[in-house]
């Protein structure tokens, strides 16, 4: 007999959250990527994972810094947790000021056997609506993992079920951006989405407890500068869609080269690292 699934209760289990963008919130975010801040009341892409920030209370924090399991999430035992990747629909433009609702749904939760051990993986879809109107649907895809035997290899350390091998690193894209992320740049951008996780700003803790060789570059971030290298080649493009998958992690104080390559769609986009590996890779949908 199959024994019973122990996250089946969390299946479609779902919330409902109401927030509000504000303009000094995507100011200081535009100031985060460098960039003059917009006047239009629009929000850029990507600017909403700056709404519905966790707001655990000091006590109810992990050693990890993130909000201890159960809840909404699974309670899933394995201490390490990564946001591995996702997929965004755009319908219309996130406006600054007024009220946005979400709801999410706990859509999938998968075991496991990785080449570190288990793996837990948690599928959320999120909907957004300003006035009743779908601004935009994102689908999360959450990945658990052991501690035992620290941060594991490059392509695993991001949990992805896919690892892209070191020689399928894609060429250099038509336009590329290249930076250092340092600590300032990533506790600004953990403060903005009031990120608690102790590897992107406890060098101490990324080190001795995860295993890892440096602070962490979030992948939203990566995500997001990805993201904004396309808007600011095509800045009067309308983007519909954004898929983004983490490889492996990237560290501060290391080169990260942003690449982007037009299509008939959109654009490829992928993040190498300073040994020239790719840290993630995106697909964007435009018109």
């Amino acid at each position: 007999m199959t024994p019973p699934d122990p996250y089946d209760a969390w299946k479609g289990r779902y919330e409902e959250a109401e927030d509000t963008l504000g303009a000094d919130t995507v100011g200081a975010l535009a100031a985060t990527l460098d960039r003059a801040p917009a006047a239009t009341g629009v929000a850029p892409l990507l600017a909403h994972w700056l709404c519905f920030r966790p707001r655990a209370p000091q006590s109810e924090l992990g050693p990890d810094g993130h909000p201890r399991r159960g809840g909404f999430l699974p309670p899933v035992p394995l201490p390490r947790r990564m946001w591995a990747g996702g997929a965004l629909t755009f319908s219309r433009p996130l406006r600054t000021g007024e009220p946005v609702r979400r709801r999410s749904v706990v859509a999938d939760v998968r075991e496991r056997e990785g080449r570190g051990g288990p793996l837990v993986f948690v599928a959320v879809d999120h909907e957004l609506r300003q006035g009743g109107a779908l601004v935009l649907t994102e689908r999360q895809d959450l990945v658990y993992r052991a501690a035992e035997g620290a941060a594991p290899p490059s392509g695993a350390a991001s949990g992805t079920p896919r690892e892209r091998p070191p020689e399928e690193t894609p060429a250099s894209g038509t336009w590329r951006r290249s930076l250092v992320p340092d600590p300032v740049l990533l506790f600004r951008y953990s403060a903005l989405t009031f990120n608690g996780h102790r590897i992107h700003y406890d060098r101490a803790y990324a080190q001795r407890e995860e295993g890892y060789p440096g602070l962490v570059v979030q992948g939203p971030l990566t995500a997001t500068l990805l993201l904004d290298l396309y808007a600011r080649q095509r800045p009067g493009a309308h983007v519909t869609g954004f898929r983004f998958r983490g490889l492996r992690p990237a560290f501060d104080g290391r080169e990260l080269t942003l690449h982007a390559t037009p299509t008939a769609a959109g654009a490829s986009l992928h993040a190498a690292d300073d040994r020239g590996l790719t840290v993630m890779s995106a697909e964007v949908d435009a018109v």
